[in-house]
């Protein structure tokens, strides 16, 4: 006997009506076009004219949200750009932003607070939102359910914002009523207390938050809807469509709890001084920062944590407002190391009339037990400290305070992301055989320098033209030096069939004679780079001086006529 025909075993009793717990009552807030409305709003558009929000899935331009207008027409989420063009031609896109829909969710979280503590961001596809809020012993506030609903949905609307709103005993079973069920014309749809087995009956199975290929297995069992599927036995559901089908039923139907846990708002270190009478002198102001500095470490300590970036803000007696911001080569919250790196904030500040309230932020955090950043001497430190023993650490560690510091002190003045330190590049092509690094964002390289295949320049050009010129009168002297080139450089090719330089070249405006000449070292491009730069090709490169002692990297792209194709690169020590 099939599954759809065995009767429920004794054993094996249905779900409960409702094993909710008694008065808890969960909101569930779906905004199934919130990525297209919040880009629409944004381009000034109107609102009732069909949109849609694009972004590339398999290679395509493919929409992943449209506004109502656009789903009246007939478009759907999934379908590509050029078939929606060419069932509306007029239809206006635009490329989907997810950080700027994670804004707009965070902001109506933040808006859903006022409603209930207990509210919660609710995972969906791409270009729709959903929040989620425990609303128990809160509707009252507000009139009941109803006149929440309604409020809510209001506000939404003077938003732009599309919602459907729903209130049930379990959040499953308010996600599903939210997005499935049959809502009141204004959106919302409401589950008394007890009625929710009932209200989930007829829905469709995807109601239970179920993968497609479950709720297309379901379907050509004849499971298609809430109903069908709870009045089958649970130990044969679980057999064929695995746990996960009747875990969703019972969380839906409240036979297994699942609570809404709110997003923790990130803890805001901040601290503020209100003075009885207008200050404007620099010491005054510098006294003030200290005790703020003092209040604000002692915060920051208590939470395990260090400041990277501070922001120091004046308010002014004639109402005007100053902030000077700081960033810190490593997470600190030493008042002492801080407080000098204020320097050159404070001298920008302008006191005006006097300075009536001073305000102290910590914008940027770093627990100092996973620090990201060290000095520039931590590996020398560590090898210190396994050989010369706790002296040389403390050497070590207050060398990277003070490394740390002068980043700090040198980023107060040029802005600390101007700070860079250089790296290894894994690359043979000069311009890209070292790396620049934040310093303040990035580790020290471990090791010495890997050493290059042969001797590079103190400074690297971008390639100059240089301009061969014809030879002098021959100077047997001068030219036997320049007959004593060694003929090839580490890593490099000899010098047969390669062009030689040329004796006379000008450089910069000026004839430079080559009284030495040592390569080639021959340097190809990197065949899986489209690099603009290497684009004509292998190089032959050669390491020259001027009979006034000038040094020079010269080289010549080979696939240039004879006699062309010379530049310098760069100027060797």
């Amino acid at each position: 006997m099939s599954m759809i025909d065995s009767p429920p075993a004794p054993d094996a009793p249905h779900a409960p009506a409702s094993a909710a717990p008694r008065g808890r009552r969960i909101l569930s807030l779906w905004l199934p076009h919130m990525g297209a409305e919040r880009a629409l709003r944004r381009a000034g558009l109107d609102a009732d004219a069909p949109f849609a929000l694009i972004a590339p899935i398999g290679g395509a331009a493919t929409a992943v949200s449209v506004n109502a207008a656009a789903l009246a027409l007939g478009l759907r989420a999934g379908i590509t750009l050029a078939d929606a063009r060419a069932l509306h031609p007029a239809l206006a896109v635009a490329w989907r932003d997810p950080a700027a829909e994670a804004r707009l969710l965070a902001a109506l979280l933040r808006w859903a607070g006022r409603f209930s503590p207990w509210a919660a961001i609710e995972d969906g596809p791409p270009g729709e939102g959903g929040l989620i809020a425990d609303v128990t012993g809160c509707a009252h506030l507000f009139g009941g359910e109803a006149a929440l609903a309604r409020l809510m949905l209001r506000e939404l609307g003077a938003r732009g914002l599309t919602a459907r709103l729903a209130v049930a005993d379990t959040r499953g079973g308010a996600w599903a009523l939210a997005r499935f069920g049959a809502a009141s014309p204004d959106g919302a749809a409401i589950a008394p207390p007890g009625t929710l087995r009932a209200a989930l009956a007829p829905l469709p199975a995807a109601a239970l938050r179920l993968p497609e290929e479950t709720v297309r297995a379901l379907a050509r069992l004849g499971l298609r809807r809430v109903g069908d599927i709870a009045g089958m036995p649970r130990a044969a559901l679980a057999r064929r469509f695995g746990v996960e089908l009747t875990r969703r039923l019972d969380q839906a139907l409240g036979a297994e709890p699942e609570p809404v846990s709110p997003a923790r708002p990130a803890p805001v270190f901040a601290v503020r001084l209100t003075l009885p009478e207008p200050i404007g002198l620099r010491a005054d102001i510098e006294a003030a920062l200290k005790r703020l500095l003092e209040r604000l470490c002692a915060r920051l300590e208590a939470e395990g944590r260090g400041a990277r970036r501070l922001r120091l803000e004046i308010r002014r007696a004639d109402g005007g407002a100053q902030a000077q911001e700081l960033g810190l080569a490593q997470a600190m919250r030493d008042p002492a190391r801080i407080l000098p790196l204020f320097d050159a904030a404070l001298a920008r500040l302008e006191a005006g009339f006097g300075v009536d309230a001073v305000r102290l932020e910590a914008t940027m955090t770093e627990p100092l037990s996973a620090r990201r950043v060290r000095g520039c001497l931590d590996a020398q430190a560590a090898a210190m400290r396994r050989r010369h023993g706790p002296q040389a650490q403390q050497d070590a560690q207050a060398a990277e305070a003070a490394f740390a510091d002068l980043l700090g002190r040198l980023g107060a003045r040029i802005g600390i992301e101007r700070l860079f330190r250089l790296h290894p590049g894994d690359s043979h092509i000069p311009e890209r055989a070292a790396r620049l690094l934040a310093a303040a964002w990035s580790e020290p390289h471990a090791g010495g320098w890997p050493p290059p295949d042969a001797p590079r320049p103190a400074a690297l050009l971008t390639p100059e033209p240089a301009q061969p010129l014809a030879a002098a009168e021959p100077d047997a002297e001068r030219g036997g030096a320049r007959r004593a080139a060694d003929g090839g450089a580490a890593g490099g090719e000899g010098g047969g069939g390669a062009e030689r330089p040329p004796v006379r070249l000008r450089w910069r405006g000026r004839v430079l004679e080559l009284a030495r000449v040592s390569g080639p070292e021959r340097i190809a491009p990197e065949w899986w780079l489209d690099d603009p730069a290497w684009r004509a090709g292998a190089r032959d490169y050669w390491r020259v001086e001027t009979t006034a002692g000038a040094r020079l990297w010269l080289f010549r792209v080979l696939r240039a006529p004879p006699g062309q194709g010379w530049f310098v690169q760069g100027i060797m020590p």
